[in-house]
């Protein structure tokens, strides 16, 4: 078993003891259930906004801890007022330390999107996701069968949820045409190495449907990155290493966007 095994395993297992202890009906009655998600697909597009998901991450299998003091509240305010389109919190405690509480208090004190970035198997946790206050969720390809996928999706569209697909290749990218995510993702990081190219997102850009926003995931550390990859028809950017292993993780964002900005003024590119 690779990592991902290791960790879909657990996360199977974990899911079955969430649901004797925080059954259904009780989820439903968050505060959170009724209320309509906001779209995470039209807020990476937007032009007043830098296209980035800021990632809330205290670790990682990869890395080890990368930002163990970090505040969930100051870090995700300061996100989103460097100018950050959405917001990513991991909710998986055993390999990224994070929990439902931080979706939960980034949830409180940001208005845009939040996706839950975590292993999602289950129905289950698509309701937990939303109950938590999620308006999105991450499926990964690696550890789903394409009958999975589609399932997964359409279950999180009957909630007004939306759905961000993460591939790591061509491959997985043909196994899913019909999977209906309103975003797709390609993850930089090779699963086996842990290397990271951009490469991996240029290669894979034409393949990605018409029909779903594009999102680059891992290995962004220079915004002249971003201004490429725009070239390709990405709107979205996934980050979250590069800015929590500063003590200030909201100010590395704020710096990063403010030199974004300039070189799009420079070299203007669609979004």
């Amino acid at each position: 078993m690779n990592i991902l095994d290791t960790i879909v395993a657990y996360k199977r297992k974990e899911v079955e003891d969430r649901k004797a202890l925080y059954p259904v009906k009780l989820l439903e009655q968050s505060i959170y259930f009724q209320t309509q998600p906001v779209s995470l697909s039209k807020y990476v597009q937007r032009s007043d906004l830098s296209g980035i998901i800021a990632e809330f991450k205290r670790k990682s299998p990869s890395k080890g801890i990368i930002n163990a003091y970090a505040s969930v509240e100051s870090t995700t305010i300061g996100y989103m007022q460097a100018g950050a389109a959405a917001l990513s919190v991991l909710t998986d405690k055993p390999s990224f330390g994070g929990s439902n509480e931080d979706l939960t208090i980034a949830r409180k004190f940001n208005y845009c999107p939040i996706i839950r970035k975590d292993f999602t198997v289950d129905e289950y946790q698509i309701i937990e996701a939303k109950s938590i206050g999620a308006d999105a969720i991450l499926l990964i390809a690696a550890v789903l069968t394409p009958e999975e996928v589609k399932r997964l999706c359409a279950f999180a569209h009957s909630l007004g949820m939306e759905v961000l697909l993460e591939v790591h290749d061509a491959d997985e990218l043909s196994a899913n045409p019909d999977a209906d995510a309103d975003l797709i993702g390609v993850n930089n990081r090779n699963l086996k190495t842990f290397e990271v190219s951009i490469d991996v997102s240029k290669r894979l850009a034409d393949l990605i449907p018409s029909s779903a926003v594009k999102v680059s995931e891992s290995g962004i550390s220079d915004p002249a990155t971003i201004v490429e990859l725009r070239k390709f028809g990405y709107s979205g950017f996934l980050m979250g290493e590069n800015f929590m292993k500063h003590g200030r993780p909201e100010r590395a964002a704020r710096e990063f966007i403010r030199s974004l900005r300039k070189l799009e003024a420079v070299e203007p590119v669609k979004h």
